[in-house]
């Protein structure tokens, strides 16, 4: 028996036996608790799961669509709205250093060329032209390309200049029927170089030792690190001295009786400005894109052929060159390099 009397200390909470009161408090207390606990474990889980695949399944289809998106981009080509019929003025551009996977290798300023050249409507190519030079490789397949086209579709090409042509962009517009400048415009440099630096007296001094192993004794002669012979020199020489030959060639061929060759330096490599390349027969006249396309080739308006990567091209390419950079690093680790 309870005693009415009986104290419990402070905080002290008796049993209580099971009722439907206690029952609705405490669930645990209910007849089955653990099998309907169980079964919301259950349930949670597989709504987390089913989640998770539909997250996977969006982010795949989203890589899925970005890369159709690319693909798509990368062959859909910027092309003339103008039909073939309507007369106009072809401009392909040639801006900044000519190059192998560049915005002015040959790859693309050919296929530019030859899509104008090609159309019924364009009647006259304007080489619109902004570069320091680069490859002479790139810019003598471009000027062969010149002459095959002129020849086969018998259309005038003009070169015009705006702040620079100079080098393998000068090497190109050699190949045109006429040269247009600013009187403010950079010509010429008509020479070949091969730069570098050599740092063997740098090492010497905070005693580093170039351990350079290679089957072949010139395979390594343009190492920085190491010394060049003087009959490396003289080989290295002799190769730029035909290049220059080839140069020379190309624009005496180009710009035959034009050209004034008693002018001092003309191919020294010295640049001038666009008045004097006019007065020198490097240039032809003073005249801009609107000029030629006005005066010359009588079709005022002007459509851009120019080849370009799009964005999609861009993004492949940096993609790809990053891959193929992690590859080549890996193999290198491996395997000797041939360079």
């Amino acid at each position: 028996m309870t005693d009415p009397n009986r104290t419990e200390p402070e905080g002290f909470e008796p049993f209580e036996p099971a009722t439907p009161k206690n029952m609705a408090k405490d669930p645990t207390q209910r007849p089955g608790w653990e099998r309907a606990t169980l079964e919301k474990l259950a349930f949670a889980a597989l709504s987390e799961q089913k989640a998770t695949r539909r997250w996977k399944t969006f982010v795949r289809l989203s890589w899925l669509a970005f890369f159709i998106f690319l693909a798509w981009f990368a062959l859909s080509r910027s092309t003339p709205s103008t039909a073939k019929t309507t007369a106009h003025t072809a401009v392909v551009e040639i801006k900044g250093e000519i190059a192998a996977g560049g915005d002015a290798s040959a790859e693309f300023v050919v296929a530019a060329m030859k899509t104008a050249f090609e159309d019924d409507g364009a009647k006259g190519v304007v080489l619109l032209i902004n570069s320091p030079g680069g490859s002479p490789v790139q810019a003598g397949i471009i000027n062969d390309e010149i002459k095959r086209l002129k020849a086969k579709y018998k259309k005038p090409i003009y070169a015009v200049v705006e702040e620079t042509c100079a080098s393998a962009a000068y090497y190109i517009a050699a190949a045109t029927d006429k040269i247009y400048v600013d009187k403010a415009s950079i010509v010429g440099s008509i020479g070949v170089l091969m730069d570098g630096f050599g740092f063997t007296g740098v090492m010497e001094k905070v005693g580093v030792e170039r351990r350079l192993l290679t089957a072949g004794e010139n395979k390594g002669f343009l190492d920085p690190f190491s010394p060049m012979s003087d009959a490396q020199r003289a080989h290295a020489q002799t190769m730029l001295n035909q290049i220059h030959a080839q140069f020379i060639n190309v624009v005496k061929t180009g710009r035959g009786d034009r050209l004034k060759l008693d002018t001092p330096g003309l191919f020294s490599g010295l640049f001038w400005s666009g008045e004097q390349a006019v007065e020198y027969g490097l240039a032809d006249q003073l005249g801009n894109v609107d000029y030629v396309a006005r005066e010359v080739i009588k079709a005022d308006e002007v459509i851009d052929y120019t080849r370009r990567d799009n964005v999609a091209e861009k993004l492949a390419k940096k993609f790809g060159a990053s891959m193929a950079e992690t590859t080549v690093r890996l193999m290198q680790s491996y395997t000797p390099a041939l360079r």
